[in-house]
């Protein structure tokens, strides 16, 4: 009896730390990183950014949770989309396009209180600044393009089309959001270096088409003389030139347009617009997961601002073999 104990006893033993080994190498396994993406609006810039989203987690093996798209822009339809997102649980860093400066402040700050970081996309919270102390510095980074610069060249490059003279008007969207804000700064700020050239007017659309149609309609009916006009984004341009062409005054007056969607691009085949800036979404949300990955892995903290560049379709590169890629999908 004793000399089988002895020899039972020493197996049991051996067996106990081999599953206590097991379980160990269980428990030490990495757990799939999730990352959540919550768009501002549905619109093909924000699915490029999901494809590139997509394209970099695949690439690095991280899950993407992406929050239902809103219908409209603004924080009441953000919002319930965004608590539907991190209702499901999981979510290890969160990408956000926030829809407010200042409304989106407080629901995120009570997301990045709970323990999961947060990267801004696009948009940003306050003036963008999160190196200083505030009560918006608690994202990680901004990551999006420099609005204010692409502003102040397409003011720039609208002045040379009509000869550097002359009234523009520009179709805003909203009020309280960093993006478009700082377009209409920097447009301000291009248009201002040219003497002979006028801006009568900026009006919000609230991203609504119909909206831009109708704003730019009493805008050439009170300012027939018109000669420029810039659409901030898809909506804005898409409902200025329809007004334009509805005033039978397609290519008299130039239309500069952000976002170069396949619809824009083909309004600038057509004619009905002179100028698309390209914005690079799909990077943008790489970089995204990029820095979340690595500050979630290594704890390796991005730099506040990421500005990836921009492109300009023009009548003259709109079929150029390498200027496709910048068409949104």
């Amino acid at each position: 009896m004793k000399k089988s104990l002895r020899i039972i006893l020493p197996l049991a033993v051996t067996l106990l730390l081999v599953l206590s080994f097991v379980a160990g190498c269980k428990k030490a396994a990495p757990k799939q990183l999730t990352i959540g993406f919550m768009p501002g609006i549905a619109d093909p810039f924000y699915t490029t950014m999901e494809r590139g989203i997509k394209a970099k987690a695949k690439e690095l093996g991280v899950n993407v949770v992406v929050g239902d798209y809103p219908t409209q822009w603004g924080p009441e339809y953000q919002n319930p989309n965004l608590d539907a997102l991190m209702a499901k649980g999981g979510i290890d860093l969160l990408l956000i396009a926030p829809t407010s400066t200042t409304a989106m402040v407080a629901p995120l700050k009570k997301i990045y209180d709970k323990g999961i970081p947060v990267i801004t996309v696009d948009t940003y919270l306050g003036d963008g600044d999160y190196s200083k102390a505030s009560d918006y510095n608690f994202p990680l980074a901004y990551i999006g393009t420099d609005n204010k610069l692409g502003g102040k060249q397409i003011a720039e490059h609208l002045a040379k089309l009509v000869g550097e003279k002359g009234k523009v008007y520009v179709v805003n969207t909203n009020p309280d959001t960093s993006s478009v804000v700082d377009r209409g700064n920097g447009f301000k700020e291009g248009i201002a270096e040219y003497p002979n050239m006028k801006l009568v007017g900026m009006d919000y659309c609230m991203d609504v088409q119909q909206k831009a149609m109708e704003l730019t309609t009493a805008a050439l009916q009170k300012n027939p003389d018109i000669v420029a006009i810039f659409g901030v984004n898809v909506f804005s341009a898409q409902g200025s030139a329809q007004a334009v062409k509805n005033a039978g005054l397609a290519g008299a007056v130039k239309i500069a347009s952000w976002d170069a969607t396949s619809t824009l691009i083909a309004a600038l085949k057509g004619g009905d617009i002179d100028m698309v800036l390209a914005q690079l979404p799909g990077e943008i949300g790489s970089l995204g997961v990029d820095a979340g990955f690595k500050y979630l892995t290594a704890k390796t903290a991005p730099q506040k601002k990421i500005i990836p560049g921009f492109q300009f379709f023009t009548k003259d590169n709109v079929n150029a073999a390498d200027m496709q890629q910048y068409i949104y999908k």
